[in-house]
């Protein structure tokens, strides 16, 4: 999978009974609620990056501590989040800030909001001597930001049980990443998780005008 970098340090830790088409499946139902007028709240679509979750969650304990951005669907159906309960959390307005005890899932709509909250739990876990990690995912542009580089050094420099994984898809809502920061390549870190992905679905909703019920 050309578009996928996993540090070789990294070891597999389970199965992963979920295809892509499960995924797909699950996005297509939230979109034809939406575009029918039942959601009546804005929602973050996944498309075009299943098979690159599907290879990370492999290396993901199901103990582990999972923190995602406004974009979720697939990262909570992926680390077994019930359908049932992730769609009516979505139904109910919560697509940008789904959540669970177990597993343990959460979320943030803020960029860059998330990270903070994974580096409290990772060092929690580490002081407690428990054996679990976080794992945290951020887009490319939230990449570029301060609190990223705050947080990585701090995790990096404490030893702490923090794994980032970037999900490059070239823009921030509609923004050009690139020109934003005005690089010509994106660099990452070595030891973090990264892929490149072109999202098929619009930054918010299903493209659509919808008149809600």
């Amino acid at each position: 999978m050309k578009n996928l970098y996993i540090p070789k340090r990294l070891k597999k830790k389970r199965n992963i009974n979920c295809t892509a088409e499960d995924l797909i499946n699950f996005e297509k139902g939230i979109e034809k609620k939406f575009n029918d007028g039942e959601i009546p709240y804005p929602i973050h679509l996944s498309k075009g990056n299943e098979n690159e979750l599907i290879e990370i969650f492999k290396f993901i304990s199901k103990n582990d501590w999972i923190f995602s951005s406004w974009r979720n669907h697939y990262h909570a159906y992926l680390h077994g989040v019930k359908p049932k309960n992730l769609k009516n959390q979505i139904i109910n307005g919560k697509s940008m800030y789904v959540s669970s005890v177990k597993p343990s899932f959460c979320c943030s709509s803020l960029a860059g909001g998330i990270l903070p909250l994974a580096l409290g739990t990772a060092l929690a876990i580490k002081r407690k001597k428990i054996n679990k990690k976080v794992w945290v995912f951020i887009g490319d542009m939230t990449s570029q930001m301060g609190v990223f580089h705050e947080v990585y050094n701090y995790s990096k420099n404490f030893k702490l049980p923090l794994e980032f994984v970037i999900e490059d898809n070239g823009k921030s809502v509609n923004t050009d990443t690139k020109k934003t920061w005005n690089i010509k390549k994106m660099k990452y870190p070595k030891d973090v998780i990264y892929y490149k992905y072109k999202l098929k679905y619009p930054p918010w909703g299903t493209g659509k005008w919808v008149e809600f019920k």
